[in-house]
């Protein structure tokens, strides 16, 4: 097992992408924390789901763009476990990928970019901030950010999703260069459209056909997709990497 006795703490993972990755490190051995903001049901569901599978994981209240919330999260799951080996960033404010509701340039606010900023960048922050001093002490630590293909290819212009998505990878490597002499590496993961997930249920048929005809893999990243990504990054398979973002989008996007 790949993750064998690593508390893990995924945010916003009671659905999508986030549940997948917390059902994936769960079968590789992690005590996984199941971070939910309102729907207590449905991340209740997650923790049962990977106990019947013969996983260990709990669920655990809190809003990450509030950082007496984080603070008492991480408070918690240090109080019950001793530590916290890896943190998933996957919590953002809810975002529907539907080009004809999106906003345009002309229509768009300065606080539709805040609260996207609020949930990516302010929310990775308060618990990298809080997570800090106890990965430190440990000597260890992996913190994935959950990105976003259209910050290299915004083949759709959802403006202040893609600014914020852009601003967690600016993030991601100054937070990195900074903590790797601890022991604690920082990565992103930059999925492209992501399919079927409660985000982009409502892109159109059209849409996800123009994708697929321009991606080589000639398919739609799933979630599990991107969950193996994160199990990578997460394990010491991913050792000495750091400050690097992994796009997952069947080369959609290519370095």
């Amino acid at each position: 097992m790949l993750l064998r006795d690593k508390v893990a703490l995924i945010t916003g993972s009671s659905r999508g992408i986030g549940a997948t990755i917390a059902k994936r490190f769960a079968k590789e051995g992690a005590i996984v924390a199941v971070n939910f903001l309102k729907n207590k049901q449905k991340a209740d569901e997650i923790v049962q789901t990977i106990i019947n599978n013969g996983g260990q994981a709990f669920a655990i209240q809190a809003d990450v763009r509030d950082l007496k919330s984080v603070h008492k999260m991480i408070q918690t799951i240090y109080d019950n476990f001793n530590g916290l080996d890896i943190i998933v960033n996957n919590a953002l404010n809810h975002y529907t990928f539907n080009p004809k509701t999106r906003k345009t340039a002309e229509a768009i606010q300065w606080q539709d970019y805040q609260a996207q900023l609020d949930g990516s960048v302010q929310g990775a922050f308060n618990c990298c901030h809080e997570a800090l001093p106890m990965m430190a002490s440990q000597s260890n630590g992996r913190v994935i950010n959950m990105a976003s293909n259209l910050v290299e290819f915004p083949l759709i212009p959802y403006h202040d999703y893609i600014t914020a998505k852009t601003a967690l990878i600016g993030f991601t490597r100054s937070f990195a260069a900074e903590v790797g002499a601890l022991g604690i590496q920082v990565n992103a993961v930059a999925p492209g459209l992501t399919y079927p997930t409660d985000s982009s249920i409502e892109t159109q048929n059209d849409v996800r056909e123009s994708i697929i005809n321009m991606t080589p893999t000639k398919r739609l990243t799933v979630p599990d997709d991107v969950a193996g990504c994160a199990l990578f990054l997460a394990s010491n398979l991913a050792g000495n990497i750091t400050g690097q973002c992994l796009y997952v989008d069947g080369g959609l996007v290519m370095h």
